[in-house]
């Protein structure tokens, strides 16, 4: 069933750009659509999955849906076979009073939308999802995952609601529940106050017994994207789509700018570290003969910046030198664009789309 973006999803330019690109449903592509195409293999048929994770242990992968009437996916990376996970037609629902009291229950199903993704391991089969959600509110919704059976078992926990119906990006868990996430456009802003480098959003906090989420000081940014957080938990990493650069931010408040990478030559977006200690990330190529070059200027429009297929590049980021090194690049393609994120599993690498029917896939041990 077709359905809309909520009232306060609406407020910004932002909003107003991903109704336009995203209120269409996708249909799943002709197979003569879905084949390969270089070294890119597709699976085909999910709407807008925007980010990727895989549940530890497994060959399962867990997909965003950032679109109305999408759903969480489940793909069978060995397969190539998706189904969907959640909303369903009867959701698990079991929520955590205690970390979650404040959270005002689980979401709509019919009004449900999901952006960026994290995933937490646990024991026993268990992990924690933690999916950047749109639609019927703005929050962090938080997902039990249950891989101890044959397929993957979702049930929804709890929910932690932005400030003030802000939408977020990107989300990043610590090992004591607490969570960082991106707000990338405060309510009011212009995506094209972030294109011409003017502070836009940041990086907001919040712990369990917090009553919701608190800025953290000294993360102001353009377009804070994609969020990361160091293994032993002292820092944490910002994509910043304004900038073209990744930053190492201390992991206090206020956080101390600890080091910054050059700009890169593409927009980098979603930001996950690889099991190499590597940031990974990935997004559409700033120059372009048929597109043009993606102006830094107050002039920048994501419709424009969305609709024509563009090159895109994959980088792996030490986050010490805060050096990158290409781990795949891809032409463009009008069946496969807007691309997000990659993601390793295997021998393989997996790439999602903001605004697309696919996820992409190749080896990761091919030459570029």
């Amino acid at each position: 069933m077709k359905t809309s973006l909520s009232r306060s999803a609406k407020s910004t330019l932002f909003s107003l750009v991903l109704v336009r690109l995203l209120a269409g449903p996708i249909t799943e592509a002709a197979d003569n659509e879905c084949s390969a195409s270089g070294e890119y293999g597709f699976v085909c048929g999910l709407q807008n999955p925007e980010d990727l994770v895989l549940v530890p242990g497994t060959k399962w992968i867990i997909s965003s849906g950032m679109a109305a009437s999408a759903a969480i996916y489940l793909v069978d990376s060995q397969q190539k076979t998706w189904t969907e996970l959640f909303p369903l037609d009867a959701p698990r629902v079991q929520q955590d009073m205690k970390t979650y009291g404040a959270c005002p229950g689980s979401p709509d199903p019919a009004n449900f939308v999901s952006h960026g993704l994290s995933l937490r391991p646990g024991t026993d089969g268990h992990s924690t999802l933690y999916a950047v959600g749109h639609g019927g509110r703005e929050a962090i919704e938080v997902f039990d995952v249950n891989a101890s059976g044959e397929k993957p078992v979702l049930t929804w926990l709890g929910c932690v609601l932005t400030p003030d119906g802000m939408q977020a990006n990107s989300v990043a868990s610590l090992a004591d529940s607490s969570l960082l996430a991106t707000i990338p456009l405060r309510t009011g802003v212009p995506i094209s106050d972030a294109l011409a480098g003017k502070p836009t959003g940041g990086v907001y906090r919040w712990s369990p017994g917090d009553k919701g989420f608190t800025m953290v000081r000294g993360t102001d940014l353009p377009y804070a994207n994609g969020i990361e957080v160091s293994s032993d938990e002292q820092e944490f990493y910002v994509a910043s789509s304004g900038l073209f650069t990744v930053t190492a931010y201390s992991n206090s408040n206020p956080a101390r700018l600890l080091r910054s990478s050059k700009p890169f030559a593409f927009v980098p977006d979603n930001l996950h570290m690889g099991s190499d200690g590597k940031l990974l990330t990935a997004g559409l190529n700033v120059i372009d003969p048929a597109c043009g070059t993606v102006s830094q200027t107050s002039e920048f429009s994501l419709e424009e910046f969305a609709s024509c297929p563009r090159p895109f590049t994959v980088l792996a980021i030490d986050p010490q030198s805060m050096q990158g090194t290409v781990v795949a690049t891809g032409p463009a393609n009008k069946h496969f664009s807007n691309i997000t994120m990659a993601l390793p599993v295997g021998s393989e690498l997996w790439i999602g789309s903001f605004g697309g029917d696919r996820i992409a896939y190749r080896s990761l041990n091919l030459a570029d």
